[in-house]
């Protein structure tokens, strides 16, 4: 389904059913279906959404807008478009950062938080020429595979999840690719995110090299002070991808968790 809010077309998937609702956020590079696997497991259980950012997937493509307070408002709308009452927001990377910008506004109905191999709320500074390379790492196929192997996984992908990680990557819009390295990544919310105040998990990969656990312990952790971190053993940045049945059993203990009020 389609929703208008915020002055775009957001994309999104929905599974399930239940009285909590897991809204799931994707990676720099990503879509909804980054979490088809996750989500079709969790699915069972929990209702779950996941969302296209705008410039992504299949959401509209508006010439600015990428700031995260911007992506946040994009969720938020669909949120509210939705009614959910009672959810949890699980955002990776990029969407890890967007999910702790609107976990700080404590907004009713939020009953925790997952936080995927998220981006730290503090800014990412670059060298310009790293923050170039990041920024074209989307522009070819050839360019896609090679961050696939040597920047983004640490255990292969099969060949489907592989053919839509490279199609994702490549079907972003321009000026979204652009925005990444060169706007929102260089974004500071760090005391914003110390105003969240509901259950927070952070998952990691044991071999990311994106927001690997030493950047997340240094950058995030001390920031959230209820935040609890899960290692996931020989996984890179795409846990959502290298690990669904893994993470998404994180997921479910967390959710089942909060969703019974603990």
């Amino acid at each position: 389904m389609d929703i208008d809010t915020n002055g775009v077309r957001i994309h999104v998937e929905e599974r399930g059913s239940g009285g909590l609702a897991l809204v799931f956020l994707h990676y720099y590079g990503g879509s909804s279906r980054t979490w088809n696997a996750v989500a079709g497991d969790l699915s069972k259980r929990f209702r779950t959404v996941a969302t296209d950012h705008r410039g992504w997937g299949a959401s509209s493509s508006p010439a600015d807008g990428y700031r995260i307070a911007d992506l946040a408002a994009d969720a938020e709308g669909v949120i509210d478009a939705l009614r959910l009452t009672r959810y949890v927001i699980v955002g990776h990377s990029m969407g890890g950062k967007v999910a702790q910008l609107i976990a700080s506004r404590r907004p009713c109905g939020l009953a925790g938080l997952v936080l995927v191999a998220p981006s730290p709320p503090t800014p990412t500074l670059l060298p310009d020429e790293q923050r170039e390379t990041l920024a074209g790492a989307y522009q070819s196929r050839e360019a896609v595979e090679f961050v696939i192997d040597h920047v983004l996984t640490a255990r292969p992908l099969d060949a489907a999840r592989r053919e839509q990680v490279i199609e994702d990557s490549l079907k972003g819009a321009p000026q979204a690719k652009l925005a990444w390295p060169n706007v929102a990544m260089r974004e500071d919310i760090g005391v914003t995110a110390g105003a969240i105040d509901v259950p927070v998990i952070v998952v990691s990969g044991e071999l990311d090299q994106v927001d690997p656990p030493d950047t997340l312990r240094a950058e995030l952790m001390h920031r959230i002070p209820q935040a609890t971190m899960h290692i996931l053993p020989g996984t890179g940045h795409l846990s959502p991808l290298e690990a669904p049945g893994e993470l998404a059993a994180i997921i479910a203990r967390f959710a089942e968790a909060v969703g019974d009020g603990r």
